[in-house]
């Protein structure tokens, strides 16, 4: 037992004077990294990594590594060769995770399919031509809930488009006689509110594609994917 409570004390010891160090170690590196380097003059977030001597910078979702004092910053993957991880990858994906009740589907409309149990939500242009091709195999899929963000993204006239949907009488309907029976969208106006903030979310969260995804287990899906790959991500989610 003696044993035992000289090797715990002796654990509290080195964790209580760990804590300092760790924090000097960080303000050191605020400071050389925010002089040296303007655009890191705003850190988020400052760890350690499973490397020895190895930290982690994050700036927003942007992730970054430096050495204990901030001499060196480096720009790339962080890679687990024993694990064969990513560790760069793992820890962007969990910043940029979005919890599906989150997702604000009050700047959404809303689709239904049959008994609509199901859920998926989308970020589309309407200019997007993947987004077409994924709108039409998206008609095979039933029994499901679709919130559809709209996200004009790609230039030219997409914001007119988007504006023009969303303020439509019938939002799905005027969506889908675009996208899937190339139907133009008649002239519309109201506020558009909800489209600028979709546009703001997505710059938090990294949406930088169109379509993306989203599950209700919180995964996310770029790009266009088929009925069958859209089922198989439904029936993971349950």
């Amino acid at each position: 037992m003696n044993l035992i409570k000289t090797a715990l004390t002796a654990l509290l010891a080195a964790a209580s004077l760990a804590a300092p160090l760790a924090q000097a170690q960080e303000a050191t590196i605020r400071k050389n990294l925010g002089e040296r380097i303007p655009m890191l003059q705003k850190i988020d977030e400052i760890s350690r990594t499973p490397m020895n001597g190895l930290w982690e910078v994050r700036v927003g979702s942007d992730i970054l590594y430096t050495d204990s004092e901030g001499n060196f910053l480096i720009q790339g993957s962080l890679i687990d060769a024993k694990q064969r991880r990513n560790l760069t990858e793992e820890r962007v994906d969990k910043l940029s995770a979005v919890a599906f009740d989150a997702l604000p589907v009050k700047d959404a409309f809303t689709i239904v399919r049959g008994n609509g149990k199901r859920k998926i939500a989308v970020f589309e242009d309407p200019n997007c031509g993947y987004c077409k091709r994924f709108e039409r195999d998206l008609q095979k899929v039933d029994n499901v809930t679709i919130h559809m963000f709209l996200y004009p993204i790609l230039g030219g006239d997409s914001p007119d488009k988007s504006r023009n949907i969303w303020c439509s009488k019938d939002k799905a309907k005027a969506w889908q006689d675009l996208m899937v029976r190339d139907q133009p969208v008649a002239g519309a106006s109201c506020d558009t509110g909800a489209i600028t903030r979709n546009l703001e979310f997505g710059k938090k969260y990294k949406i930088t594609g169109t379509p993306t995804l989203f599950f209700a287990d919180g995964s996310r899906v770029p790009g266009a994917i088929n009925a069958q790959q859209v089922e198989k991500f439904l029936a993971d989610a349950k």
